[in-house]
């Protein structure tokens, strides 16, 4: 009986996580049109996160790369995942900072009008602070997927987009959910569009 109202519990808070993204429609839609609008533009989508984020960060740069839905058969799409290369990472952390493994990859690969995702459920990590303000030198929009009050990255975002909740899990539980449907978004608006081809068969 106890793991069962522990299990309707986690479910409704998990729920309720997902339920505070309604409120910031706006934003998420604004998103998704700048999202595609530099992919028509032939730029670049950058992701990064910390432990689960950097994993949320892997998984949806391959959505990009490859496809999210297997009826969909399109080239393509340029994105890049700052946390994937060990060698950077393990190199920048030692000979500079762990702060700066992903600002230094990025004002590297970085060009105007590129996108930049951070995934933190803080918003205060310091990798992802230095990463953002390195965005905004090289005129990068930066979206932000956060959690409870959004963190310090609030403020550094141009598109903050806040999970309400302080459960770590559950803001995953939403982060991901946000990644997929702004990226099947983007994808379809891809697809409709027949002026701009991304077909296989192109």
């Amino acid at each position: 009986m106890e793991q069962k109202k522990s299990l309707v519990l986690n479910f409704k808070k998990s729920v309720s996580a997902k339920e505070s993204l309604i409120t910031q429609e706006k934003i998420i839609f604004k998103a998704i049109d700048i999202i595609y609008h530099s992919i028509l533009k032939k730029k670049k989508v950058f992701f990064c996160g910390n432990g689960g984020s950097a994993s949320d960060a892997q998984h949806l740069t391959a959505e990009l790369l490859v496809r999210l839905k297997p009826e969909v058969n399109r080239k393509a799409i340029p994105a890049i995942c700052l946390t994937m290369d060990i060698s950077t990472l393990t190199a920048c952390s030692n000979d500079y900072s762990f702060d700066k493994i992903f600002s230094r990859p990025l004002s590297a690969l970085g060009q105007k009008n590129d996108i930049l995702v951070v995934i933190t459920t803080s918003g205060n990590s310091k990798n992802i602070l230095e990463v953002l303000k390195i965005a905004k030198k090289l005129n990068i929009t930066s979206i932000g997927f956060l959690g409870k009050n959004g963190g310090r990255a609030k403020k550094l975002c141009d598109l903050p987009i806040i999970v309400s909740s302080n459960i770590t899990a559950h803001i995953q539980e939403a982060h991901i959910f946000l990644g997929h449907f702004i990226l099947s978004q983007v994808e379809a608006k891809i697809v409709k569009n027949k002026n701009f081809s991304l077909n296989m068969s192109s």
